[in-house]
């Protein structure tokens, strides 16, 4: 098998890792008044510059940034688009775990302006981690897909008299997506992953019924959010690789949504045109591997085969086995591996440690590299 020079890599992972409890302090500390941007940002600094020689050290070819900079995986981008504001409501999401049930909650968005990208999201952030990452390694950039602006407001959250027609909103907004490629681009990206929830949500029919409930076509959505996305990506230019993920939920290692990829497989294997899907796969929550028989020839799947949701490591047997089974409905040569999501998809984390995470990430790593070469 030969090695892979391109994302994605054989051995991957999602994006955002746990926060040292340094950073974690400074970000209260901040938040409190007492100490500023500049000593913040020293922090934030330092702990990168730690976590990207861990991600080298375990085995990787791509790092990223941890998203250390970030509270939460995608509002922090979100709130960045021009014509997106906070508002005073909130959204609550419900999560579910083996011990129980929590509700994550934030504020809600608006669209009350035309969307437009007015400066480079995570554009220093991205030219901090190019810096950082040293020969050898690739500097992977996450950000929420499309998708998400709508998912979490639907049609409600957009204000008829910016948008009476929603098919500028949509125009807009994978304009506004195709900009911010061109410029992290421009600042050196070359891997762009695009973290999508509502992708994997669509297959879970409670998910479904919350949709129509507020007035959204949920039979329907997916393949909207499908041709958005692919007109935000459709002239990126030559050399960026675009990856996108798919879980349902991650929140302190509790999920919000089940179900296999059957309902959105066909036109999303088929139709969205990235170069690889991260997949999560870690339990039967995320079904069997029958759906990647609409991959077509020449796209990744990055098996998601590695919990982040508890600190327990999977046996390396195991996840050969499963990665045998994947093989029969897509070619091993277009598999990789990864955990399936990330280990800290907002500030607070996941519950398991620092060297658990490591440990995880390390087996991937030596897994890859058995079983590709």
């Amino acid at each position: 098998m030969t090695l892979r020079d391109t994302p994605p890599f054989r051995a991957d992972h999602i994006g955002s890792l746990l926060r040292p409890a340094r950073l974690l302090r400074a970000r209260e500390e901040h938040a409190a008044g007492k100490i500023g941007d500049d000593e913040l940002r020293a922090v934030e600094d330092d702990a990168i510059r730690e976590v990207v020689a861990m991600q080298r050290d375990v085995g990787l070819r791509s790092a990223t940034d941890g998203e250390f900079r970030r509270t939460s995986w995608h509002m922090d981008f979100i709130y960045q688009l021009g014509g997106i504001s906070r508002t005073d409501e909130k959204i609550q999401v419900h999560f579910r775990n083996a011990e129980g049930e929590l509700d994550f909650e934030s504020a809600a968005l608006a669209v009350d302006a035309p969307v437009r990208l007015t400066d480079t999201i995570f554009g220093e952030a991205f030219a901090f981690l190019a810096r950082t990452v040293g020969p050898g390694v690739t500097a992977k950039l996450t950000i929420p897909s499309p998708s998400m602006v709508h998912y979490r407001g639907g049609r409600a959250a957009i204000d008829p008299a910016v948008y009476p027609d929603e098919d500028q909103f949509w125009t807009d907004l994978s304009a506004a997506y195709a900009d911010q490629v061109r410029r992290v681009h421009g600042l050196g990206c070359r891997y762009l992953q695009l973290d999508d929830t509502s992708l994997a949500y669509l297959n879970d029919p409670a998910q479904r019924a919350l949709l129509s409930s507020r007035g959204d076509d949920a039979e329907h959505q997916h393949l909207r959010y499908i041709k958005q996305i692919n007109a935000a990506i459709q002239d990126r230019p030559a050399g960026l690789a675009v990856t996108t993920h798919m879980c349902r939920g991650n929140f302190r290692s509790s999920w919000a949504a089940e179900g296999g990829y059957d309902f959105v497989a066909e036109a999303l294997f088929s139709e969205l045109a990235v170069d690889g899907f991260f997949l999560e796969y870690d339990d039967e929550r995320s079904g069997g591997f029958a759906p990647l028989r609409f991959v077509p020839p020449g796209k990744m799947v990055v098996l998601g085969l590695v919990t982040t949701k508890r600190g327990e490591l999977e046996s390396k047997d195991t996840l050969k086995r499963r990665i045998d089974e994947a093989a029969k409905y897509v070619p091993l040569e277009q598999l990789c591996l990864s955990p399936q999501c990330g280990f800290s998809s907002t500030v607070e984390g996941n519950v398991l440690s620092y060297d658990e995470e490591v440990a995880k990430l390390r087996l991937i790593a030596e897994t890859a590299e058995e079983v590709w070469g």
